[in-house]
């Protein structure tokens, strides 16, 4: 009988490894199913939620206890009373931040697959309790302290050792205690009761978006259960759902397959786990070969490092003692100088001579030494340089070298990062592939500095990437950053890429739509679903003015604007034009200046008498003297037109340096505070044109279309998650 009661504990103590959570790396505590199907303690999400969203979690201290060793019993919090803590605090499981107008969806990092994970409006609230695992675990843990007897909770002390648990009152009793709260002929009689446990799970499994109705349908789409509210009207109104009772048949007769299948394998896995020992082997000798090989190249280079080092101290000491030398003698030489010392003394003594054929002799030569010493005294310069600037050792390019310094990149190409692919907005996506096709890498570093003039050589950041792209977020404007991107395979790396320097725009990109109400003529304007994109329909002003065809037609300018006004801080905003257009004039405008050219009517007039038509009518020239609440430049015909009435002194005057070629991507950029709006070339964030504007107003993205155009806003760059791809059941 004993051995019977040890036999399972053991075979459950082999599935240790698939009970820890991914997160706390301790036995799972109430674990919750995420949307990629990976398990992760209720208290693990709100600690990682909370380090996420910088929200305070009062309830945080009480819900850390530490239940992974299953030989101590500590008591923790029931589900119960962790969920009412959670809603009595929306922060904690939404990610709403307080006084927030509108909802957000919580983006949760899920440490089992390192993909942010969407966890939708209800956040914590919408996932559901794995009661699978939790049982599993809570059997281990008896398995674990089979020594440790689960008490009676209703005993009075001392308490006695419990030999039943009630699933209906969530509590533990002796045999006395239970006849005393379960008597016969009660409906307390008709409890469910197990062996002595502590995990007291519901007995019937509620849907977390409708808390009183109970999960009787399974969604195959989203692989999960649902209730026939969430069928009827709720987010799984159009999917496909099945039966609970066909879906646990098939998903068992499934599960019980695979298993039989890996069974049957049980000699194929033993000696593949005999192969991997042996390759284990093999690893632990060729890794102290290769760390034996490593530290004699290391070694050489100390060698290396150490002549070099050798050389360049035996070459400074001898410029030190060569100098020293010709400075000791010109010492020596000016000492002569003093008086009754060296050759001022010796002239003291000649002069006692009073032969004259003998002083004459003497004195010629004499005379010339003193002389010279005369002027040397009168241009002094030392003799040699104490000084040792020529003997400063350069170490930078070799300290990059030695910082780069790594294996052999047997295997892994380099990759090269793609700037057509590569664009920075409001955030920075950095694209980059393996030219060769071949050796690609495993894992990325991506690592990124801002390039200034203030410091010269900035530390870089690094991210480490699993993808051949990588959004990043939080640049300063107005700035250039240069990107590198090295490939890993294994403990192999590649060199890093050729440096790729993009810059960052003037100002905080605006994010706004199409205005689908005010002004906008749908005859004219073809506006897609999503209102970012805009076409002018050719040719149809033309044909609605048929019957004037005789006297002479012409088409206008079709005026649309942005859905959101600007009324004070600086922002940028970018569009692509199609090829094919004609026309567009492009920039910023009043709501006034808006008013008047929605309001007044427009006739199919000569565009030589319209004032905002576009073509070089003189038009432009008029407001050059006044600020103006509106400014608009030409585009078309690939041809980027600087108007004439500039107010910035450096704007060309001339026809031909006025006309420059259209960039892919234009970019606005507006100063409500100085009064300023400038024309980008949005892929060098490079300003082509510059003027003051009058911003008394609320101030709104303007453009006007004519002939056959096409105008598309840039899209945000957004954070990219992980798209699971659902198997059929």
């Amino acid at each position: 009988m004993e051995g019977d009661r040890l036999e399972p504990a053991v075979t459950i103590k082999n599935i240790e490894r698939e009970l820890i959570c991914p997160a706390c790396k301790e036995l799972f505590t109430h674990p919750l199913i995420l949307p990629c199907q990976h398990s992760i303690c209720h208290k693990c999400v709100k600690e990682i939620l909370y380090f996420t969203l910088e929200d305070s979690f009062n309830d945080a201290a009480s819900e850390t206890s530490n239940q992974s060793s299953p030989r101590i019993r500590i008591s923790s919090p029931s589900m119960d009373r962790i969920d009412r803590a959670s809603r009595s605090d929306p922060a904690i499981h939404t990610g709403w931040k307080r006084n927030s107008l509108t909802p957000r969806t919580t983006t949760f990092p899920c440490p089992g697959c390192r993909h942010d994970i969407e966890l939708g409006e209800r956040g914590i609230n919408g996932l559901f309790r794995n009661f699978t695992l939790e049982t599993i675990v809570e059997r281990y843990r008896q398995a674990a302290r089979a020594a440790t007897a689960i008490m009676c909770d209703l005993c009075k002390p001392p308490p006695q050792e419990s030999t039943k648990s009630c699933m209906d009152c969530s509590a533990s009793y002796c045999n006395e205690c239970f006849k005393i709260h379960h008597p016969w002929g009660t409906l307390k009689a008709q409890h469910e009761y197990v062996g002595p446990t502590t995990n007291f799970r519901p007995k019937i499994l509620m849907c977390p978006e409708h808390e009183m109705e109970r999960v009787n349908m399974y969604c195959e789409l989203c692989r999960r259960p649902v209730c026939h509210l969430c069928k009827l009207g709720g987010t799984h109104a159009n999917h496909r759902v099945t039966t609970m009772s066909s879906a646990y048949k098939i998903l068992k007769e499934k599960l019980s397959k695979d298993i039989d299948y890996l069974i049957s394998k049980e000699s194929q896995v033993k000696s593949q786990i005999t192969e991997l020992g042996l390759l284990m082997k093999e690893t632990e000798c060729n890794g102290e070969r290769a760390k034996e090989e490593a530290s004699n190249c290391f070694d050489k280079l100390f060698e290396v490092l150490e002549e070099r080092r050798a050389s360049a101290l035996r070459a400074i000491e001898a410029s030190k003692m060569l100098r020293l030398e010709k400075l000791k003698s010109q010492r020596e030489e000016y000492q002569g100088l003093l008086e009754n010392n060296g050759l001022v003394g010796y002239a003291q003594e000649v002069l006692k001579e009073t032969d004259q054929s003998c002083f004459v002799q003497t004195a010629k030569q004499l005379h010339d030494r003193i002389q010279k010493a005369t002027e040397s005294l009168k241009s002094f310069r030392p003799a040699a340089q104490a000084s040792f600037e020529d003997f400063v050792v350069d170490v930078t390019k070799p300290q990059e070298a030695l910082t780069d310094l790594s294996f052999h990149s047997s295997g892994v190409d380099i990759p090269e990062i793609n700037e057509e692919q590569s664009k920075m907005y409001n955030k920075a996506l950095i694209c980059w592939d393996h030219p060769q096709r071949a050796g690609s890498a495993d894992t990325y570093i991506l690592e990124y500095r801002k390039v200034n003039k203030e410091e010269a050589n900035p530390a870089w950041q690094e991210t480490e990437v699993l993808s051949k792209s990588k959004v990043i977020s939080d640049l300063d404007t107005n700035s250039s950053y240069a990107f590198r991107v090295r490939g890993y395979k294994g403990s192999i790396c590649s060199p890093w890429s050729r440096e790729v320097i993009l810059h960052t725009p003037p100002a905080p990109v605006f994010s706004f739509l199409f205005d689908d109400k005010c002004g906008y003529n749908s005859e004219r304007l073809l506006l897609n679903a999503r209102r970012n994109s805009v076409e002018n329909r050719a040719g149809f002003p033309l044909l609605l003015g048929a019957e004037r065809l005789q006297a002479g037609c012409y088409t206008t300018l079709d005026y649309i604007v942005g859905d959101t006004g600007i009324v004070k801080g600086k922002h940028f905003w970018a569009f692509r034009l199609e090829p094919y257009s004609y026309l567009v004039k492009a920039g910023v405008a009043s709501d006034s200046k808006i008013q008047e050219w929605f309001h007044n009517s427009r006739d199919l007039t000569s565009p030589r008498y319209e004032q905002d038509s576009g073509h070089d009518s003189g038009s432009e020239d008029i407001f050059v003297e006044s600020l103006q609440p509106f400014t608009l430049v030409t585009l078309g015909m690939k041809k980027f037109f600087i108007p004439k009435a500039s107010l910035a002194p450096a704007a060309p005057k001339d026809s031909v340096n006025r006309i420059l070629p259209m960039p892919s991507c234009i970019g606005i950029c507006l100063d409500c505070d100085k009064g300023k709006v400038g024309f980008y070339d949005a892929d060098r964030m490079k300003c082509l044109y510059e003027r003051q504007v009058d911003c008394s107003g609320k101030m709104y993205p303007a453009f006007a279309l004519m002939g056959s155009a096409g105008v598309h806003l840039e899209e945000t760059i957004a954070a990219t998650y992980l798209e699971y791809q659902d198997e059929d059941m």
